[in-house]
């Protein structure tokens, strides 16, 4: 047998090389290139008979996986409806925002329900585990702990344990393999023990949920097939400063990636939010220039938040852009096209865009809102404070017509607005757009329409129209 062989492994990339330097030649980081030892490989398999597979079409019918609900609905929400049975799901986030809170309630209450759950620690003790679940009113929920990082104990202990539902692993970072000569975090240690945590799951058919601790760019530490081998990547989001919690699903095997679960952090852990429009908007002052309520969608649930933006001068020549919550790049097109196509002057202006309450708004669908904040402050005119507004913005200024604009207009009647801003309808063969009750549509076509008002500083007459 041929002997093992040195090879040098980038701890940020995984990118492998002959021979140790300071700088990775992948990522560009520096002092991250670390020795590992490559067991040689065994030689081909002798030639035999070769088992051929079995080819199917494209045609026919499978039943949709069985789910188990862990009792959080917010969780079982992004999941697509709750755990997959020998499926891994890896869930990230920056330290202190709530990941192991998260994973803990929902292995209790899987347990009260009469599931079988294990949670694993090897970053806290079993005495702190205990504490936090007494401060959370969790330690009667009958949930099997243990604190340790050998993955071989880890492994021989689910494999003599029955009916296991759910198997938490916190964190993926922290486990150790004995066959490796590297230490826990490595990328040669997180993907081996990825491996056959994965593999355990597979075969005695649990749930296993990973904790993967985050780097300061915000993405999953360690190897990026750690990403690929699991069936769902769930970032948990938000600012320790606000005390909502985003939970989205990047990746998901089995439901949607566009789903998002909300939750409030309190002194008795994590509550679900299950109305996130009216938390959003709780703290709205309707009387302040700057502000308009956007109309969002994120998955198949309306949200409802509010766009603030602020305007200073600034003598210096050199205007300043600062983003909360939104996309840099998109508001640079959206000001220049306020200036080009609409003549707002904000070039000797510093310009500062804050989503409130900790949401990030991905979808084009709030040009519109960020425009009308946008104009609103250049003005010093507040917006209508029974408004919501959403709409895509060309660059030529043409606002566009975005998808599911009935859930949106839905949402904003619920919640007691009674106009809405939106894109002009163009007849097409299209259905009319119902309004709820109670709800005045303002269709837009154009960008300066809407400039015109704040800048005229007339009450606008909204016509609701069918056509």
């Amino acid at each position: 047998m041929a002997a093992p062989r040195i090879r040098y492994v980038c701890q940020a990339c995984g990118a492998a090389g002959p021979k140790w330097a300071g700088r990775c030649d992948s990522c560009g980081a520096w002092n991250t290139i670390v020795e590992e030892t490559v067991e040689a490989r065994p030689g081909p398999a002798p030639r035999g008979a070769k088992t051929r597979l079995e080819l199917v079409g494209l045609g026919g019918s499978a039943a949709p996986p069985p789910r188990r609900v862990t009792g959080i609905a917010e969780l079982d929400r992004v999941l697509g409806g709750g755990l997959v049975p020998a499926s891994a799901v890896l869930v990230g986030g920056d330290p202190g925002i709530g990941k192991s809170t998260l994973l803990l309630q929902a292995a209790a209450a899987l347990a009260k329900a009469g599931g079988r759950a294990v949670y694993v620690t090897g970053e806290e003790a079993v005495e702190q585990v205990r504490m936090r679940a007494q401060r959370l009113g969790l330690s009667e929920a009958p949930l099997s702990l243990a604190a340790t990082i050998n993955l071989r104990e880890i492994t021989a202990t689910l494999e003599a344990t029955s009916n296991l539902d759910l198997v938490v692993i916190d964190s993926i970072q922290t486990m150790w393999l004995d066959g490796l000569d590297s230490a826990p975090g490595t990328v040669a240690q997180v993907r081996a023990c990825s491996f056959e945590l994965i593999r355990a799951a597979k075969a005695r058919g649990f749930s296993l949920a990973l904790v993967g601790h985050v780097t300061k760019d915000g993405a999953i530490a360690g190897p990026r097939v750690l990403e690929h081998m699991v069936d769902a990547v769930l970032y948990f989001e938000g600012d320790r400063g606000h005390q909502f919690r985003i939970l989205r699903a990047v990746k998901n095997r089995f439901g949607a990636t566009d789903e998002i679960g909300v939750f409030e952090m309190t002194d008795r852990g994590l509550a679900e939010v299950p109305n996130p429009s009216a938390l959003f908007l709780a703290e709205r002052r309707g009387n302040v220039s700057g502000s308009a309520v956007f109309a969002g969608l994120e998955g198949t649930r309306p949200v409802l938040v509010e766009v603030q933006a602020l305007l200073a001068p600034n003598p210096g020549g050199s205007p300043r852009r600062s983003v909360i919550g939104w996309d840099g790049g998109r508001l640079a097109m959206l000001l220049a096209v306020l200036e080009t196509r609409c003549g707002l002057r904000l070039a000797g202006s510093d310009v500062y865009l804050n989503v409130a309450g900790g949401l990030r708004v991905t979808e084009p669908a709030a040009d519109l809102a960020v425009a009308a904040a946008l104009a609103s402050a250049a003005a010093d005119r507040p917006t209508n404070p029974g408004a919501v507004y959403f709409g895509e913005v060309g660059l030529s200024g043409e606002v566009r017509q975005v998808a599911q604009a009935e859930a949106r207009l839905k949402e904003a009647a619920k919640l007691g607005f009674d106009r809405a801003c939106l894109p002009r309808r163009v007849a097409r063969g299209r259905a009319p757009l119902a309004a709820p009750d109670g709800l005045e549509l303002d269709e837009i076509g154009h960008l300066s329409d809407l400039v015109a008002r704040f800048a005229d500083g007339e009450r606008t007459a909204i016509r609701a129209t069918t056509a």
